[in-house]
């Protein structure tokens, strides 16, 4: 048996081989991305690619060989040897793909190589021809070992899976490991021809059948090429979408069977592999929704207009953009709604804050207001009973400006605690800032004044420690033992905090003739703003001024 030099046969054997190669090694990277039974599926399928190519490309180049007598295969080798080159595939891709090195990689390659041969030399035994055949012991061992060699070296080179280039190259060693197995294979045959051999017709497949069945494993490994490419484009693009953060999804028609990406699973927290239903996503919508969402649907599948929807998932509380429109086949007929998804559960929580924004916004606005018309009416009240009970223009002036600096103090106050409320402490130190220390004696528990009492406390400390510095304790000259204490307890049981205000060392006083500026001012914040009353006494020639107020009181109308 000898070909009739480089004939049309060897160079379609060749190109079956290389394509072969090129489209299981694009396979077998599908089979190490994938966990279960999709694992399964692409390494049976990468095997049946690559062992149907090399039993391909073998029997093409035996349709171009010449025996010199009539050839026909019996048909149930001729199967064996096929799935000698399937099996062989799968178990070297399978070991391949477990990643177990270096020692994993020349394993696997070694069984592919003995799939090829055996593939190779069981397709030779199938060959029924009246011509005695004899093999070269030596070309047969030269045939494995290139088939060995050139089978790990290929699966060494897609390994590096660092581009096409690797793959190409891959493909080539094994395409033309194959090629070349083959060819060495059959020049250790010798075929010793007889003079009656072209009238004995053996038993078996004729080469005409061979041929056919030779045909159409070639367009199943056509198919499952395209195939593959297609998947493996949908799949590239699918998690393309995921990694960007959006989810796929697809409704098939018109059996509606909903099917899941990974990142629409994980929006909707769909376990991966789980069942969902059309009917499973129903029922994560809320009630109120359902009809929006069917007439959205049932408008969709007419082709009346875009899916586009969102929706709030029970369970989880996320806000889920669905987009999708539908696709038809090429005579019009609807094939499926195809769309993606989106969790905005961030822009509606932006809006729901710019809402509550605008809101935490009107509601500064009135406070503000409503502060800047009390403090605009204190500024008044303190302005005409000044200007009633001054001597002159200077005078006024003097004691105006006072009262506006220690309101403002205690503004200052307030706005360094978000015009929430202040201590009193803070309020008593504030006013006495002016004096040395041992001028004031304070002992009290903590107690917090809201911003309006804060203020009426303020310009009644004020109104004291003034008329202390005029008449009282602090009039005298310095080191003088002029002091005062200031002390103050828990609330009572009416809620009413005690504060006394006892003057030491100073000139004797007494009651004055005439309510001034100052008692009136106290009289009447102590009695609206602190819900409380004051009390002066004059006995022993000391100012002794009793306040009782209760801390966080509704100011009365």
């Amino acid at each position: 048996m000898h070909p009739h030099g480089v004939s049309v046969f060897d160079g379609l054997s060749f190109l079956v081989a290389v394509f072969a190669a090129w489209t299981a090694l694009d396979l077998f990277r599908q089979v190490r991305s994938r966990q279960g039974a999709a694992r399964l599926v692409w390494l049976a399928t990468a095997a049946t690619v690559m062992g149907g190519g090399i039993w391909s490309m073998h029997f093409i180049a035996m349709l171009g060989a010449e025996s010199g007598a009539a050839v026909r295969y019996d048909p149930t080798l001729t199967v064996v040897s096929f799935l000698l080159a399937v099996v062989g595939s799968s178990l070297a891709f399978l070991i391949a793909a477990s990643r177990k090195g270096r020692l994993g990689l020349v394993l696997a390659g070694a069984i592919m190589g003995a799939s090829i041969c055996a593939m190779h030399f069981v397709g030779m035994a199938a060959l029924r021809t009246s011509a005695p055949l004899a093999y070269a012991p030596g070309a047969v061992a030269l045939s494995a070992a290139i088939a060995l060699f050139a089978s790990i070296a290929a699966l060494f080179a897609v390994e590096q899976d660092r581009s096409r280039l690797w793959r190409l190259t891959a493909a080539l060693i094994l395409g033309l490991a194959v090629v070349g197995m083959h060819h060495v294979a059959m020049a250790a045959l010798t075929v010793t021809a007889i003079q009656t051999a072209a009238q004995v017709q053996p038993p078996g497949a004729s080469p005409l059948m061979l041929a056919v069945g030779v045909t159409a494993v070639t367009l199943v490994i056509l198919f499952l090429a395209l195939a593959a490419s297609m998947i493996g484009q949908r799949d590239k693009l699918i998690s393309i979408i995921d990694a960007g953060g959006v989810g796929y999804w697809e409704l098939s028609l018109p059996g509606q069977t909903l099917w899941l990406s990974g990142r629409a699973r994980k929006y909707l927290g769909v376990a991966r592999g789980a069942p969902f239903t059309v009917d499973d996503f129903t029922r994560k919508l809320k009630p109120e929704d359902l009809p929006r969402r069917a007439a959205t649907l049932t408008r969709a599948l007419k082709g009346d207009g875009e899916y586009n929807a969102e929706y709030q998932i029970r369970d989880s509380g996320h806000w889920l953009q669905l987009r999708g429109r539908l696709i038809r086949s090429r005579s019009g007929r609807a094939i499926k709604l195809a769309g993606v998804v989106i969790d905005v559960t961030d822009r509606h929580q932006a809006f729901a804050a710019l809402a509550t924004s605008e809101h935490r916004q009107r509601l500064l606005i009135n406070e503000l207001n409503h502060r800047v018309k009390n403090t605009l009416a204190t500024i008044q009240s303190i302005a005409a009973l000044t200007a009633r009970r001054s001597a002159s223009v200077e005078d006024f002036m003097r004691l105006f400006e006072a009262r506006l600096i220690a309101l403002s103090d205690t503004h200052n106050l307030l706005t360094a605690n978000g015009w929430e409320r202040a201590r009193l402490r803070d309020l008593i130190l504030l006013e006495f800032r002016p004096y040395a220390e041992d001028r004031l004696r304070m002992q009290g528990p903590e107690v917090t004044l809201e911003a309006e009492q804060a203020l009426s406390m303020g310009l009644i400390l004020h109104e004291l420690v003034t008329n202390a510095a005029k008449y009282g304790a602090l009039s005298c000259p310095e080191g003088a033992p002029g002091w005062i204490d200031v002390a103050w307890r828990e609330a009572d049981a009416d809620g009413l905090i005690t504060l006394d205000w006892i003057e030491h060392g100073g000139p004797a006083v007494a009651p004055p003739t005439r309510s001034g500026f100052g008692s009136r001012l106290i009289d009447t914040s102590i009695r609206t703003t602190l819900a409380g009353s004051a009390a002066m006494d004059y006995a022993d020639g000391r100012l002794h001024c009793r306040l009782k107020f209760r801390p966080g009181a509704a100011p009365k109308a």
